[in-house]
């Protein structure tokens, strides 16, 4: 009689243990799907990518993301968040991609799956308007840059700066918002940021700052990052189908050319960056 009770209790126990993980064994988009919503991390202070106008989340990501989730019939859930957290935030689990966006690095690769590009993330200089001591990127030798912190853009400008006869003073900032207040205020002599994002920045205050010709980073691109688990590959691959399905119809374009004024040529898939 023992025996034959402690038999049930294995298989009892089996049983029990084999429903817990195929409930973990669900795939990421079968969640997806049966929460009806797809919860993306981001900041907000990256614009035109994600920003805060008048209260509101507004931005590039923010548009694309609303055509994504059409595409899987699901709705957006937006996670915000410093950059700093964005990442370790994927990896724990608190959402279920990266809207940010980030650039696209061997390194970053090797830990993250990343969707089609959707912009140029080539880094360049913003400096004051009119600053005639900036007329080119090797002019910052020996003064005060800064970049919004542990990101890609930061890293870049560190590396230039290493590379010139009078070393930069390279400051770090908790965003780029913080990193432009004190390019306006003269506390910094420019800021080192993607093209896209300077560009914007530049063309919503023409009489503060302007971009400086030509950009002196690697031809790099950006992309959402999501897990490379095997229980997301359903969802990466569905994301990936409906951006490429969003750009080959041309409402990514058409987005692009709303936030940036012009449209990038893009690849489909990075498989291997510059970086």
């Amino acid at each position: 009689m023992q025996k034959r009770f402690f038999l049930r209790a294995l298989i009892g126990a089996a049983f029990l243990v084999g429903a817990t993980a195929g409930a973990y064994a669900q795939d990421a988009l079968a969640r997806v799907k049966e929460s009806g919503s797809l919860r993306v991390g981001t900041e907000t202070a990256f614009a035109p990518f994600d920003f805060i106008d008048a209260g509101t989340h507004a931005g590039l990501n923010v548009d694309l993301y609303n055509e994504i989730g059409k595409e899987l019939g699901v709705k957006i859930e937006w996670v915000l968040l410093p950059w700093e957290g964005v990442l370790p935030g994927l990896e724990a689990g608190k959402f279920d991609i990266v809207a940010g966006p980030a650039t696209i690095t061997k390194e970053r690769m090797a830990r993250y799956r990343f969707t089609p590009p959707i912009a140029e993330a080539t880094v360049a200089l913003l400096k004051r308007k009119g600053d005639e001591t900036i007329t080119k990127p090797q002019d910052i030798a020996g003064k005060a840059v800064g970049g919004g912190k542990a990101s890609a853009q930061l890293a870049q400008l560190k590396a230039f700066a290493d590379t010139l006869p009078g070393k930069a003073d390279v400051r770090e900032y908790p965003g780029n918002n913080e990193a432009y207040a004190d390019l306006a205020a003269g506390r910094i002599v420019a800021v080192g940021n993607s093209l896209p994002n300077i560009a914007f920045v530049a063309q919503q205050r023409p009489d503060t700052f302007e971009v400086v010709q030509p950009p002196f980073g690697t031809k790099a691109y950006f992309g959402y990052p999501g897990r490379k688990d095997d229980d997301y590959k359903t969802l990466m691959d569905a994301v990936q189908a409906a951006m490429l399905k969003i750009k080959g119809d041309g409402r990514l374009a058409k987005i692009q050319e709303k936030w940036f004024g012009a449209a990038f040529d893009t690849p489909d898939l990075v498989a291997d960056p510059a970086l």
